[in-house]
């Protein structure tokens, strides 16, 4: 994991059951070889509706909207299961994308 999504080895991949604030299911994937714009196909294909990160370029952040994912960034938190809690209890603190490009 990484709080810069780009720089990721590892994804998180976690179900929600959002009407009972349940954590559901729970995986962690080796990330892809790189390749630009693969991610967002590699994630939709896996079920994934929001994507967390510490920081994201404005590129990455487009091809996700293209696939309605959801994207959240600024968060200081590398941790998946304190995020997933946050957000759970509406609690999820972000700050400013330290991504420039």
């Amino acid at each position: 994991m990484s709080l810069h999504f780009g720089h990721c080895e590892k994804f998180s991949l976690i179900d929600v059951d959002m009407s009972r604030k349940k954590v559901i299911g729970k995986d962690e994937v080796a990330s892809p070889p790189h390749q630009p714009g693969l991610l967002p196909r590699w994630l939709q294909e896996h079920g994934t509706d929001i994507i967390v990160a510490g920081g994201m370029g404005m590129r990455a952040q487009q091809l996700f909207a293209e696939k309605n994912i959801r994207v959240v960034i600024g968060t200081a938190k590398d941790d998946p299961d304190e995020i997933v809690s946050d957000i759970l209890e509406g609690q999820l603190e972000t700050g400013r994308n330290p991504c420039d490009h």
